[in-house]
C-alpha cells in the first residue's frame, strides 16, 4: 500500500503526473484531499478535489464558465478541427448554445422515450451474451460486450444505419483522448483526423435525413435538425458537432461503467455474492460503481471573476480542474470511501457532474449499466477475470482497454 504523504500532494502536477498515477490515482487523491484540496498548478490553473467545492462550482454558472475557447486555443490550435468540435459541443458551452442543445436532447430522452428503448437494449445485451457463450475459452469483456452496447444504443438514437457504425468507436476514442491534460503530436493529429472524418460522414448522414426525415419520437437526429424543443434551430456546425458529442459522450463513459462494474464484482467477491443473493441491489450497485471508479475522472470550469477558496485568491480567467474521482472518495461525504458497498446510502456521488450541466444522458447510462451488468451476472454467475487486464491508460476517463475473462 502506498504511504500517503503531504509531499505527494504538494508535488502533484496534472501535466506531468507521477509514476503510477494513471494506473492507480487513488493514493494521490487521498493525499490531495488530506493535504492540498486546492492546489495551484505550474501553469496557474488550480486542481480541486473536495466534494463540497466541486458541488458548489457545478451549481454556479455565474462565477464558473464551461466555455473553453481560451483554454483550448493553445492546446488544439484556434480554428483546428478539435478546437471547433470541443468549443461547439454541449459539454464545453454556455448559454444560449448549451440551453438550445440541451432542450432538444432532454425532450428526446423523456421517461416515456427511455421506456420504449428498454426492450431494444435488453435484446442487444442478450444477443451479445449469446455471442459470448458461443465463443468458449477467454473472452474480452470490453471488446466483446461493454463497448458494443452504447454504440448500438446511441446509434439507434440517431438512427445510424447498422452497417455504418464500425468507425464510430475509433473516432470517439481519438476525439475524447485529445482531452487528456498532455498530448503527443500523434495523439493530436489522430484527434484532428477523427473530427474531419466524423464531420464528413455526418454531413452525408444529415443530408440523407433531411431528404427522408425519421420519426421524431424515436430519432434524435431528426429532432436536432428540426430544432424540436429549442427556441431556435442549430446552425449546421452546431448540429454536426453536437451529433459527434452525443455519439462520443454516450460511448466511452458507458463502456467504462459496464467494464468497471464487472471488474469490481470480480475483485470484491463478497459484494458479488451479495448482489447474486439480492438482484434488486443492482440499482444502488450501479451508483456505487459510478462513485467508486468514476468513468469520467476530471471536469473543468473557468472563473469569470476573481474568487476565493480556502483563503486563496484565484484570478478571473483561471482554469479549474475538478477532480471527480477524488471528490467521490471524499471522507467528509462518504463513510469508509475506499470500501465498495453496493447498498451504500446515501450516495451523493458526482460521476455525472451536477447543476445545469449534469449529464443529460444520465438516466440512459444508468439503464444501460443496470441491464447489462444484471443480465451478464445472471447468465455467467461464476465468471472470473483472467490474467492480462489492460487499463485504459488515461487520466480523464477511467476504464479498461481490455478485460479478459473466463465465463465459467
Amino acid at each position: 500500500m502506498t504511504e500517503i504523504t503531504r509531499e505527494m500532494a504538494l508535488d502533484f502536477t496534472l501535466a506531468a503526473p507521477p509514476q503510477g498515477f494513471v494506473d492507480d490515482p487513488f493514493p494521490w487523491y487521498d493525499a490531495l484531499l488530506e493535504h492540498a484540496p486546492v492546489l495551484v498548478q505550474p501553469d496557474g490553473s488550480v486542481f480541486l478535489s473536495r466534494h463540497a467545492d466541486l458541488d458548489r462550482i457545478y451549481r454556479d454558472t455565474t462565477l464558473y464558465s464551461s466555455d473553453k475557447k481560451a483554454a483550448f486555443a493553445p492546446k488544439f490550435g484556434a480554428g483546428s478541427p478539435l478546437f471547433e468540435h470541443h468549443t461547439t459541443s454541449l459539454v464545453f458551452s454556455d448559454p444560449p448554445l448549451h440551453t438550445r442543445v440541451r432542450r432538444i436532447m432532454t425532450s428526446a430522452l423523456t421517461p416515456r422515450a427511455l421506456q420504449r428503448m428498454e426492450p431494444g437494449l435488453v435484446e442487444t445485451v442478450d444477443r451479445l451474451l449469446e455471442g459470448l457463450a458461443g465463443q468458449g475459452g477467454t473472452v474480452d469483456l470490453i471488446e466483446d460486450f461493454a463497448s458494443a452496447i452504447p454504440i448500438q444504443i446511441i446509434g439507434n438514437l440517431l438512427d445510424v444505419p447498422m452497417e455504418e457504425r464500425e468507425p464510430l468507436r475509433d473516432w470517439s476514442l481519438a476525439i475524447l483522448g485529445a482531452l487528456e491534460p498532455s498530448l503527443t503530436p500523434e495523439q493530436l493529429e489522430r484527434g484532428h483526423a477523427a473530427v474531419r472524418d466524423f464531420k464528413a460522414y455526418l454531413e452525408d448522414l444529415i443530408a440523407r435525413r433531411r431528404a427522408r426525415p425519421g420519426d421524431p419520437e424515436t430519432d434524435v437526429l431528426t429532432r436536432l435538425i428540426r430544432g424540436d424543443g429549442a427556441d431556435a434551430k442549430l446552425s449546421e456546425i452546431e448540429l454536426i458537432q453536437n451529433c459527434i458529442f452525443i455519439l462520443n459522450a454516450g460511448h466511452e463513459t458507458t463502456t467504462n461503467l459496464i467494464g468497471n462494474g464487472l471488474a469490481l464484482l470480480n475483485d470484491w467477491p463478497d459484494q458479488r455474492a451479495r448482489l447474486r443473493a439480492d438482484p434488486a441491489l443492482i440499482t444502488p450497485a450501479v451508483e456505487e460503481f459510478l462513485r467508486f471508479r468514476s468513468p469520467n475522472q476530471l471536469g473543468n470550469r473557468e472563473t469569470t471573476a476573481e474568487i476565493e477558496i480556502d483563503g486563496m485568491t484565484i484570478p478571473k480567467g483561471t482554469n479549474l480542474h475538478l477532480c471527480i474521482g477524488a471528490a467521490n472518495r471524499d471522507p467528509a461525504v462518504f463513510a469508509d470511501p475506499a470500501r465498495l458497498d453496493i447498498a451504500r446510502k446515501p450516495n451523493r456521488h458526482l460521476a455525472f457532474a451536477g447543476g445545469p450541466h449534469v449529464c443529460v444522458g444520465l438516466t440512459l447510462a444508468r439503464m444501460e449499466g443496470r441491464i447489462a451488468i444484471a443480465r451478464f451476472l445472471d447468465r455467467f454467475p461464476e465468471f472470473r477475470l483472467a490474467e492480462g487486464r489492460v487499463n485504459g491508460g488515461r487520466m480523464r476517463f477511467r476504464g479498461y482497454a481490455s478485460l479478459p475473462a473466463e465465463l465459467g
